[in-house]
């Protein structure tokens, strides 16, 4: 049996150091290797306190607005949702998070949390808002919307991009492409209608007054929108 060169994964030295193998395994041995480290961070991950909310491969554990079967799709690990798909919303419940998500979109979306009704999601939830580049304002992406404009653009058009969106308490920040970019807190919401620099919003409720747990959806705006890699870790 022929001998062939030693083999690494530089990701895990302590895990795999060095092993030898014929020379036609070498192929074989780095897949294995790339999944074992897999393996491995997606323990790391589950130790953290990560859930998948989305697992790749169908829509278990989402329904429609109305607790029914959803019209989104999923291939390639990713859930795509157009015009005619109807919002999508997470069976549980959550109230304190970090949620972690890529999208990449053709037009208007958004990222629902802690909604009460999902058939009446606006009054409801909370939206940050998935669009094109554009702004900032109180509408564009990565805005808490009509409540607060994000501080830059930071998205880059038909790319993948990334939100990091955090709910602790009355406290929500958002991240976008690596950059923390908005953030409020719910309790300076006091009046209905109405911002803390007395501006007008759509709420007929304060939100300092909203439900601090709900739903999670994706909003089908009428483009098409896809979203993957979506996770959630629980805060206490």
């Amino acid at each position: 049996m022929r001998i062939g060169p030693d083999l690494h994964c530089p990701a895990h030295r302590s895990v795999i150091t060095t092993i030898r193998f014929p020379v036609p395994m070498k192929f074989t041995l780095s897949a294995l290797c790339c999944a074992a480290t897999m393996s491995l961070a997606s323990a790391d991950d589950k130790a953290a306190g990560w859930t998948d909310l989305f697992n790749g491969k169908d829509l278990a554990g989402w329904t429609d607005a109305s607790g029914g079967t959803t019209k989104w799709t999923v291939a390639d690990g990713t859930m795509t949702g157009q015009k005619g798909s109807g919002d999508i919303w997470t069976k549980a419940r959550w109230s304190n998070f970090v949620i972690e998500l890529e999208f990449k979109t053709t037009g208007n979306s958004g990222v629902f949390f802690r909604t009460d009704n999902p058939k009446d999601n606006v009054q409801t939830g909370i939206e940050i808002q998935v669009e094109n580049p554009g702004g900032p304002d109180k509408h564009s992406v990565g805005a808490i919307y009509d409540l607060v404009p994000p501080t830059k653009n930071n998205a880059r058009r038909d790319e993948w991009n990334k939100y990091v969106i955090t709910a602790r308490g009355p406290v929500i920040t958002v991240e976008l492409n690596g950059e923390k970019i908005n953030e409020m807190n719910l309790d300076q919401w006091t009046t209905a209608g109405k911002n803390p620099d007395g501006s007008d919003n759509k709420y007929r409720t304060a939100l300092k007054n909203f439900k601090r747990e709900g739903h999670i959806g994706f909003q089908d705006h009428g483009h098409k929108v896809w979203y993957r890699n979506v996770r959630i870790r629980p805060l206490p």
